[in-house]
């Protein structure tokens, strides 16, 4: 697991139970299962998948598990609207073209 950006600081800013489902859903990942309750992000990048997480508040998990090395989280944040905002895509779209840069200079 690779944490980019600020993600992993974000996902320790969750509320307790948030922060357990959320480690509970990357372990699936991590053991090649589905999140319970995920949805495909491809505006973000091919292969992105956005898991959803709702306790008390929304929340959510952008990652990238496609790469052989390892599986990439580039964005976690808590959902404050209906729609995912602009901030928080375009955010999670830059971390994923500089991790498809940094891979491609290898």
């Amino acid at each position: 697991m690779r944490w980019l950006g600020d993600s992993l600081d974000a996902v320790k800013g969750f509320s307790d139970e948030a922060k357990r489902e959320a480690g509970h859903q990357l372990g699936q990942v991590q053991e090649g299962r589905e999140p319970s309750d995920w949805k495909p992000m491809e505006t973000v990048g091919a292969g992105v998948r956005e898991i959803r997480i709702r306790v008390e508040k929304a929340y959510r998990v952008l990652y990238v598990a496609k790469f052989p090395e390892a599986i990439y989280v580039l964005h976690a944040f808590e959902k404050k609207t209906q729609k995912t905002s602009k901030t928080d895509l375009d955010l999670a779209s830059t971390r994923y073209r500089q991790l498809v840069n940094q891979r491609s200079k290898k």
